[in-house]
């Protein structure tokens, strides 16, 4: 059995388990669709980012590689942080884009973040997470090194509708959502430790 470490390796350890060579080829799309699900679904200290954009005309660009924020700030002091809100919220409470001040709230439009009241020039500051690129890409990757565990059963799911009945789904199954749950605890406790801040999703 291989020993997870990387791109190559997981894709061993993969195979080994369906022991279907006839599952072969579709192993790459496994892994591919198990680590999207992560990455769309867990937010980790490891995709933390620092933001600075400028703000101009009232709306800041939104990072090629955003997935969500954590926290944002008008860079001013003192900081107050942003709260997110959905965008019909922003254009409820604040329809007048006209003028500009100090923002109180944050939203995403497009490819812009936009403000309430709508934001006077300066910079956007903060923290957001990252899409990270596929292990293929970035071998190894974050998941292979610090918790293979999920990243394999993970891809094993992916394989279900190819394993009619097959009695081993439900074990890998409980096996991948102990390693997402131990992931999202791991993440609260760092939180904790460091004070509350609540994530403000895309």
């Amino acid at each position: 059995m291989a020993v997870i470490t990387n791109y190559a390796t997981l894709q061993t350890a993969v195979g080994d388990y369906l022991a279907r060579d006839d599952l072969s080829g579709w192993i790459p799309n496994f892994i591919q669709n198990a680590e999207n699900k992560l990455y769309r679904t867990l937010n980790l200290r490891n995709e933390e980012t620092a933001l600075s954009v400028s703000i101009s005309s009232g709306v800041a660009a939104v990072p090629s590689t955003f997935k969500a924020l954590k926290f944002a700030y008008y860079d001013q002091t003192p900081v107050n942080l942003l709260r997110w809100v959905s965008i019909n919220e922003l254009y409820n409470d604040y329809p007048d884009r006209s003028g500009s001040g100090k923002p109180l709230v944050i939203s995403r439009e497009g490819s812009n973040f936009v403000f309430g009241p709508k934001s006077q020039d300066g910079t956007l500051k903060g923290i957001y997470y990252a899409k990270k690129d596929p292990l293929r890409t970035t071998d190894p990757s974050w998941y292979a090194t610090n918790a293979p565990e999920v990243l394999l059963y993970g891809s094993l799911l992916e394989a279900a509708p190819f394993l009619i009945n097959d009695e081993r789904i439900p074990v890998w199954q409980m096996f991948f959502n102990e390693g997402v749950e131990t992931l999202k605890e791991e993440q609260g406790n760092a939180e904790h430790s460091q004070g509350s801040l609540r994530v403000r999703a895309s």
